[in-house]
């Protein structure tokens, strides 16, 4: 029993080291974060295999050390015009519900800690709409991080098709 609790103790640890830690990327000239316990890795853009009829921000799929990695374009997703990929371009591998999921990104910025003074609730445009993907809004010297929800990025419609692959 007390190895249990030691590891219990161990992993509400790493937790609380992560909690207001986020993995910040760059989409459009714009700054977005991630909890940073949402990061499975990072790697670079490999060969993608397209599938057909998947929406048009789902560019395909990756073999990651033998793991099939279904692929979300971020700048289509956020309604962005595709650009093509560089050098700088990354995928964020993030566990969606039971699922990894690569998240193209053009550029991964940095891991940095904001705390809960250091950010807002997202705006509220109308009673009619809310911003789905935003949890809140961070800034960190002079700068604006748009921090996203993972969970949020693929339509339940989405997640089934993905889980069919």
């Amino acid at each position: 029993m007390d190895s249990l609790n030691t590891g219990l103790k161990r992993t509400a640890n790493i937790y609380d080291e992560m909690r207001g830690r986020y993995l910040t990327f760059i989409v459009d000239k714009q700054t977005f974060g991630i909890p940073i316990a949402d990061v499975v890795q990072i790697v670079g853009v490999q060969e993608i295999t397209e599938i057909p009829e998947l929406p048009n921000y789902a560019k395909g799929v990756i073999n990651l050390r033998g793991s099939i990695i279904p692929l979300i374009d971020m700048r289509i997703r956020f309604h962005k015009e595709e650009i093509p990929y560089n050098d700088r371009t990354c995928i964020i591998v993030t566990d969606i519900g039971s699922r990894s999921i690569g998240l193209i990104v053009e550029a991964v910025d940095e891991v940095t800690t904001i705390s809960d003074e250091e950010i807002s609730p997202p705006p509220v445009v109308s009673e009619d709409y809310t911003n789905k993907f935003l949890t809140g809004i961070g800034l960190v010297n002079e700068k604006i991080i748009l921090l996203i929800d993972t969970r949020k990025i693929l339509l339940s419609s989405d997640i089934e098709k993905f889980n069919e692959i």
